[in-house]
């Protein structure tokens, strides 16, 4: 076994809920693993939380919690301090105060890395310490690492995926049994895969969050939350999985990050759309993650996984441990942000796909001829039509062949002030296939 020095690195771990116990668990059963690794023993220094004295996932002794988080993230025996408390603040000014102090940071904190990701990449250049971040993305999932060193000399191209374990959950079950989203998001409530208040998941700024650090570090350029076209999944409805289902698609969440033709912009998404099910994203079921990258030399490569959870999530955090633990030892550091192509992030009305419309439609003569017009008006070609139902009941369901966002945002206007169409029933994008 290597040798390990004798002096041990140590921890300052922010936060003790579900992650945060488990990787006070992982730290002790592969303690002896750990030190090999890095090349030295890791040692917890201390825990911050918000009150002492509460029950606790794991044994952990009284005297090494906190109420001073500050204080503990600044003293000076502290090597590495691992943030999993999630939100702004106080974890920004926690880590700044840490870094400015010399201490490497390992964080799970999508929000504050889509929200303010320059200042803190910023500090980190700035005191010369490491920052690492795989498990503010994807949960277990190696996925981080591979696009900032891995595809480093490799060009991205597009980076699509199913980046949150809820909504994913709710649509399989949606999509599996039937139910309503209502009925699916209870079930996933009483199962903890969704919070009681389920709205950073279900209304897509979870996923957002994501999509925006994936496309900063694929395509080299600074990307904040703000940037991120954002839709959730509260509109969907049964009838839409059902209809979806009758055409060989399934419904997913989707987080898409991808190049313009000419390489000079990128978009960054985060919407519903359908996909066939012959796509692999489509058997990603129940709470599970999966991300695609295309890149120009290395190809299409997925990576799927457990995306969310304590255990899977801090086996992110204790593999960042063990990056930064060496790098301390070595007197080296990880990559820094990469932002030197700065390239732009172009409008969602640029974006270019396949788009599903279902209307409700007066049955009489004429009626298709007419919304084929206005689709005509905005230069959107329609690839398959059908009608379901008859009299009162008479809907439209259109496929249509790529097109601009606005260009179908303008068609959708149009048909909406046809006296023949009673209603736009639902309007999803179409994703996973190469027709024209």
């Amino acid at each position: 076994m290597k040798q390990t020095s004798g002096k041990p690195l140590k921890v300052a771990l922010l936060g003790c809920g579900v992650v945060g116990s488990q990787v006070i668990r992982l730290m002790r059963e592969q303690a002896g693993d750990l030190a090999a690794r890095i090349g030295a023993p890791l040692e917890l220094a201390g825990v911050a939380v918000r009150r002492l004295g509460r029950a606790r996932d794991v044994e952990v002794d009284p005297a090494l919690f906190t109420t001073d988080a500050e204080a503990l993230v600044t003293r000076d025996d502290v090597d590495i301090v691992v943030e999993v408390i999630g939100g702004i603040e106080p974890a920004r000014s926690l880590i700044l105060a840490a870094m400015n102090s010399g201490k490497s940071i390992v964080s799970a904190n999508k929000a504050l890395l889509a929200e303010d990701g320059a200042t803190i990449h910023g500090a980190a250049r700035d005191n010369a310490v490491d920052l690492y971040f795989e498990a503010a993305v994807a949960g277990a999932i190696p996925l981080i690492r591979p696009l900032r060193e891995s595809l480093a000399g490799d060009h991205v191209h597009r980076v699509l995926g199913i980046v949150n374990g809820t909504t994913n959950y709710i649509l399989d079950k949606m999509d599996s049994s039937g139910a309503s989203f209502s009925d699916a998001l209870e079930e996933a409530q009483a199962l903890g895969y969704a919070e009681a208040d389920p709205t950073a998941d279900v209304e897509g700024f979870d996923a957002a969050a994501k999509a925006a650090i994936l496309a900063g570090i694929a395509f080299h350029s600074r990307v904040t939350a703000a940037d991120v076209h954002r839709e959730g999944i509260t509109e969907i409805t049964a009838a839409d999985v059902a209809s979806a289902k009758a055409m060989g698609y399934v419904i997913k969440l989707l987080a898409i990050c991808a190049r313009s033709d000419d390489g000079r912009s990128f978009g960054v998404r985060v919407h519903p759309a359908m996909i066939p099910r012959t796509h692999p994203l489509a058997g990603v079921r129940e709470a599970y993650n999966a991300v695609f990258v295309e890149a120009e030399s290395a190809g299409q490569l997925m990576f799927y996984g457990a995306g969310a959870g304590g255990a899977p999530t801090a086996s992110a955090v204790l593999g960042d441990i063990v990056a930064v633990g060496r790098n301390r030892l070595a007197g080296t550091r990880g990559p820094e942000e990469s932002t030197y192509a700065d390239l732009t992030v172009h409008p969602m009305g640029e974006t270019v796909t396949r788009y599903h419309v279902s209307l409700d439609v007066a049955d009489k003569p004429g009626v298709l001829a007419r919304v084929a017009d206005m689709f005509a008006k905005q230069d959107v070609s329609i690839q398959t039509v059908r009608q379901e139902g008859l009299g009162a009941d008479a809907q439209l369901v259109l496929v249509t062949h790529r097109a601009s966002d606005a260009a179908l945002s303008a068609t959708i206007e149009g048909l909406r002030e046809l006296e023949i169409v009673r209603d736009v029933v639902s309007v999803m994008r179409v994703e996973g296939e190469d027709a024209s």
